[in-house]
């Protein structure tokens, strides 16, 4: 096809692969492509959006005639949608010279992309949305031909090793321009300084853009990683957004609004907020999506750890570092460091309790572990000991101390909220804490805690504006500021840039955060109790069943209390894995923190008397009053997550309680008419009856008196002490409308029937084996009464 035809079918080819941006067209649906389940359309897709596939071929084609396509200013991130529409042009140097208005007024923004951009904002936008497209939850994300492609652009844009493949062209040698400087309409004002893109930095000192081949390569690489980077990572709230800018940037925004708002009642500027704040309430990461993310982060870990070692002579390295050696050096303070905070703090603060968080977990913990993916490997030792985090990496750090301290409580309190028995939850400690508990680590934190703490020294050359905002400017290599030897400095940098001047930092080591630790050792050991008493229960029921139990005639047990859980369901294997998890999580915690082994053998003794009699199940955590139990604000935490709970029994009238869902209501309310006239009418024959000293007297009391009435637990926290009211000798045939004992009753009759044994023979011989029951029973329930005095 001729380039002009070419230029029609590109946004429509984009499209139909990739889907519309409104979610309507889903296009090839990459993201629910198997090879397990379509191999032949997975393995064409791949060839076909190979980065030396036909689809990137026409990219290039399109790209050395410097086309340019509108993409919709609308579907950007929200906070960078927010702000091009106030006229506040984003930091990142990707949307410089793009915007274009609309001859009609300030409606319809459009971003003008070259063929390589636009195909890769399409590519990588789709995974937000399409994450409604159908099917998508009975596929496995990192199989998918999505992830895989994510993962073949990264391998081949962010090498590490060798340099960046030339493009595939007719032309050999031929490069791509650079994208034409573009007026915009209305002027911007900007976060930073306007710089230059390092493709024009290179360019500015030479002749031609086919003199400098690197130049092109860089561009590449910057560009998709920048559209990764705004695409999946900028999505924090609009309070972070306006923490954000630096000072002299909102004054220009305040001024700005306050010129429109003067002029138009509208106020564009309040309805791009409005649209923002309805953003984030709607923004919720999918599981692939921090999957995806997580890709990212251990292949740009993987790619700056392949940078050659420095020269020794600083005059050699400038001549002989390349442009890709020097983007290996900046990629991850530049372009993700600032971002992936805010989106992990969005998702630590707003990802449901539950097990899913797992895969945000996972992603933090990759980017807290670059030594994982160095190229060097692990020494080969026979113990098991963890191997100790070497000393070079305390510069990374000491520069991404808030991704260590502040996440790491972050994911305390919210540990301190769920349920650790679950052993999906154990897990989740459990790995954090054996994280941060590898040797070294926890030290190498302190000390950039204590650089931080450090107090300020007044030095010239630094100035106030740095610490709001060090990372300003167009492209990474523009206008780099001077190398700075102070580590404290470095450290209060990165501080200040992420939370602002005014933060107030909380230390990982101090005070407050060990009080949460101490909480999370004790809510451990009463998760380990907790499974231990549901394992001896679920054992117990186990042993108890059988099948005779169908054919008892005595009443239900209708006061019992049980504390539910999912592990009743999982099994004992799963409850042996929590108690490992906890186990050796509470044993990192000790090393991390050193906590006092005194301190902690008190508190596991603690959690191991707040027992009941029977010793199985624990009662919340409260103090003794003159009016009973009262809850602490412990135990009412413990309650109400199902951690600890009362024995609470029903302590009125057994025949007037509510009737069960094994029971017949029908037959509950006849029955209790019926035995209501018998207690009425007979009540002063029942009491001479039980009255007697001799065999018929005590048969009779063992089976009209409520022994139960008698001896009482305590009905709740609050009451200390309850006067036990005795009805007396009294007839119950409630246990006559139990199902069970229906089944059990016709089931004998059956049998019976084989025997040829009708009804009323059938009901004499169950009266007659009931009597010799009694009688057995009134023996032996006379010698278990203790004697009394």
């Amino acid at each position: 096809f001729s380039l002009k035809e070419l230029d029609g079918i590109f946004p429509w080819l984009v499209e139909s692969i990739f889907g519309s941006l409104d979610g309507i067209i889903v296009g090839w649906n990459l993201r629910c492509l198997q090879g397990r389940t379509n191999p032949t359309e997975y393995s064409v897709a791949l060839d076909f959006l190979d980065p030396s596939g036909p689809m990137m071929k026409l990219v290039y084609k399109l790209q050395a005639e410097e086309y340019r396509y509108d993409f919709p200013v609308s579907y950007l991130p929200g906070p960078v949608k927010a702000s091009i529409q106030e006229q506040v042009l984003p930091e990142c140097s990707l949307y410089h010279n793009k915007v274009q208005f609309p001859s009609t007024g300030g409606l319809g923004l459009n971003l003008a992309l070259n063929p390589f951009e636009y195909y890769m904002f399409y590519f990588a936008i789709s995974l937000i949305t399409q994450k409604n497209s159908p099917m998508t939850h009975h596929v496995s994300p990192s199989n998918s031909a999505y992830f895989i492609l994510v993962d073949t652009y990264l391998k081949c844009f962010l090498p590490t090793e060798g340099s960046v493949l030339p493009p595939p062209s007719s032309n050999p040698g031929g490069a791509i321009p650079s994208p034409t400087p573009r007026s915009p309409a209305v002027p911007f004002t900007s976060y930073g300084m306007h710089h230059t893109s390092l493709l024009k930095r290179h360019i500015a000192h030479q002749p031609s853009v086919n003199a400098d081949p690197a130049s092109q390569e860089i561009w590449r690489s910057e560009t998709l990683l920048q559209i990764f980077v705004e695409m999946w990572l900028h999505h924090y709230s609009l309070e972070m957004y306006q923490k954000m800018q630096s000072p002299h940037v909102k004054l220009e925004v305040l001024h700005y609004r306050l010129s429109i708002s003067s002029k138009h009642h509208g106020s564009p500027a309040q309805s791009s907020y409005q649209a923002l704040h309805a953003y984030q309430e709607s923004f919720k990461p999918t599981e692939e999506h921090v999957l995806v993310v997580r890709l990212l982060v251990k292949h740009l870990h993987a790619f700056s750890n392949s940078l050659k070692p420095e020269p020794l002579s600083p005059s050699a390295h400038s001549h002989t570092a390349s442009p890709l050696e020097e983007f290996k050096r900046v990629v991850i303070p530049r372009f993700v460091q600032e971002k992936l905070y805010i989106f992990l703090q969005h998702c630590f603060g707003h990802w449901p309790l539950d097990a899913s968080f797992r895969v945000v977990l996972e992603m933090w913990l990759s980017y807290l572990q670059p030594w994982r993916y160095a190229p060097e490997k692990p020494p080969q030792s026979t113990e098991p000991l963890p191997r100790s985090v070497s000393e070079k990496w305390a510069a990374f750090i000491q520069e991404n101390l808030l991704m260590y301290t502040k996440l790491f409580v972050g994911f305390l309190n919210r540990a301190l909220r769920t349920d650790l028995v679950s052993p999906k939850n154990a897990l989740m400690v459990f790995r954090v804490a054996k994280v941060f508990a590898q040797p070294n680590l926890a030290e190498m934190i302190l000390k950039g805690e204590q650089l931080f703490l450090e107090p300020e020294l007044v030095i010239p050359h630094r100035q106030h504006r740095l610490f709001m905002s060090p990372t300003l400017g167009g492209s990474f290599l523009s206008s780099w500021p001077p190398t700075i030897t102070d580590a404290s400095f470095k450290v209060k940098s990165h501080v200040y840039s992420l939370e602002g001047q005014d933060f107030q930092y909380k230390q990982m080591f101090g005070t407050e955060v060990r009080n949460l630790v101490l909480k999370l050792a004790q809510l451990i050991c009463q998760a380990q109790q907790t499974a231990k008493s549901i394992s001896d229960h679920s054992a117990e029921t186990m042993a108890s069943q059988s099948f005779f139990s169908w054919f008892r005639f005595t009443p239900s047990e209708t006061n019992g209390s049980y504390t539910g859980n999912d592990l009743d369901e999982i099994g004992q294997d799963s409850i042996k894995k929590t108690d490992e998890y906890l186990e050796k999580a509470l044993e990192y915690l000790c090393q991390i923190f050193k906590l006092n082994e005194a301190q902690l053998t008190q508190m596991m003794m603690k959690c191991g008397t707040a027992q009941d009699e029977n010793g199985k199940k624990q009662l919340p955590d409260c103090i003794e009053s003159e009016n009973g139990l009262i809850l602490t604000p412990l135990g009412r935490y413990q309650m109400i997550h199902g951690l600890r709970r009362f024995e609470v029994q029903y302590q009125g009238d057994t025949e007037l309680q509510p009737i069960r869902s094994y029971e017949n209501a029908t037959l509950v309310r006849l029955l209790f008419r019926l035995s209501s006239v018998l207690n009425e009418r007979f009540a002063d024959q029942m009491d001479v009856l039980c009255s007697r000293e001799d065999f018929v007297g005590r048969l009779c009391r063992y089976h009209l008196t409520n022994p139960h009435l008698i001896q009482k637990t305590r009905c709740s926290p609050v009451v200390k002490d309850r006067t036990n009211q005795n009805w007396g000798p009294r007839i119950s045939l409630r246990f006559l409308a139990s199902y069970r004992t229906l089944t059990s009753l016709l089931m004998i009759y059956f049998v019976a029937s084989w025997f040829s044994i009708g009804p009323v023979g059938c009901t004499f011989i169950i009266l007659i084996g009931y009597f010799l029951y009694a009688v057995i029973m009134t023996f032996f329930s006379e010698g278990w009464k203790p004697h009394e005095h």
